[in-house]
């Protein structure tokens, strides 16, 4: 990932086939239009972008010949040599997450990706199965901790008897499993912190530069976090942070050309504003 961010800039693509999106693009709201679009971004954006992420939730809701189409997407990356984040939050425990976890991670899945998101509001330690799997498979995941939707304040700010917030406790556990990374790398392990959560990372105790992993950050630049405020948020992890955009490239297709344009100008802007240079 370190060196897919240095290649082609720290953004991830989203494959979020929206309704309107398909719509937009002349496609049909059905399981052709999800798989021309979707295999259309891959097209379009493989091998020239950090990583692309299809959310699960889009082809799910096809049933089954969705999730197939989701299983070309994975492959398609594969074969463009693109890293794929499989946005698809899973969490559970026991043997339900041993499940999820060679679901999405076990070599030779057809849904296995580089990396899977993940929902840690069972206890981090009740995603073991997929973050011990996806350490022995060479894979990756990202732990949600600290999103932007306002529903997300009620738990993840939440504070123990010892004072420590959930969302720092999230952080931590993930942070250890990085531990003993080898020098100038990131570790396999990051969490999903919203860029336009203001100062709570500061006021909940996070230590995101102590995490040591990639910090996949939704709401940089066209959903309007700045360089003052991705600065307060993510401090001296800004070189780690992978930000997250859909439709603000999405939106130029179905035209390739388009599609390349958009990624990077939202490079570009990414670039502007870690930099800190945005006016």
């Amino acid at each position: 990932m370190r060196a897919a961010m240095d290649a082609h800039g720290p953004v991830c693509v989203g494959i979020d086939p929206h309704p309107a999106l398909l719509e937009s693009w002349g496609l049909g709201v059905d399981v052709a239009g999800l798989r021309a679009f979707s295999l259309g971004v891959v097209d379009a954006l493989g091998g020239r972008v950090a990583a692309v992420k299809p959310q699960s939730a889009f082809f799910e809701r096809f049933g089954s010949r969705g999730v197939a189409v989701l299983e070309e997407v994975v492959a398609a990356c594969r074969d463009t040599g693109t890293l794929c984040i499989v946005d698809a939050k899973r969490g559970d425990i026991g043997s339900t997450m041993e499940g999820y976890a060679h679901a999405y991670l076990a070599e030779g899945s057809p849904l296995a990706g580089d990396a899977v998101t993940l929902s840690p509001y069972l206890g981090v330690g009740s995603l073991a199965p997929a973050l011990d799997l996806a350490a022995a498979s060479g894979r990756g995941a990202f732990v949600l901790a600290l999103t932007s939707n306002p529903e997300g304040a009620s738990v993840q700010h939440a504070r123990g008897s010892d004072g420590c917030s959930v969302a720092a406790r999230v952080v931590g556990e993930v942070a250890a499993r990085n531990a003993g990374c080898e020098l100038g790398h990131i570790g396999s392990f990051g969490v999903v912190v919203g860029a336009t959560v203001g100062g709570a990372v500061r006021e909940l105790g996070v230590d995101l530069e102590g995490l040591d992993g990639p910090v996949l950050a939704p709401g940089i630049g066209a959903q309007g976090a700045g360089s003052e405020q991705v600065r307060e948020v993510f401090g001296g992890s800004v070189d780690r942070v992978l930000a997250s955009t859909s439709r603000a490239v999405l939106r130029h297709g179905p035209d390739a050309a388009g599609l390349r344009r958009a990624h990077r100008q939202a490079v570009e802007d990414l670039e502007t504003v870690l930099t800190g240079t945005d006016k």
